[in-house]
């Protein structure tokens, strides 16, 4: 799958997330292997977490707290919705 030689690709780096190429694109891996992608554009992980290399799934923001982000608390539980627990009027 060679480059087109009229334009060249775009790679759009961040340094929180993958890096962002636009395809179709191969990727040469350490082992030899060719991973190959046609989509327009597509997401290389950066942080060697992820479970489907040489692509992101987005493992970089599991280990990640938002600058200034308070510990949690004892306590402080993520939210779980329970449909009985709906105030909308009707008696259950």
């Amino acid at each position: 799958m060679p480059n087109e030689a009229d334009r060249p690709r775009r790679v759009t780096v961040d340094g929180n997330g993958p890096m962002l190429i636009e395809g179709p694109v191969e990727i040469v891996q350490e082992d030899g292997t060719i991973a190959a992608s046609d989509r327009f554009v597509v997401a290389v992980c950066t942080c060697r977490r992820s479970r489907i290399l040489p692509w992101c799934d987005t493992s970089h923001r599991r280990r990640r707290k938002p600058p200034g982000a308070a510990p949690r608390e004892e306590g402080d539980q993520p939210h779980s919705h329970d449909p009985k627990d709906t105030d909308d009027g009707d008696q259950h």
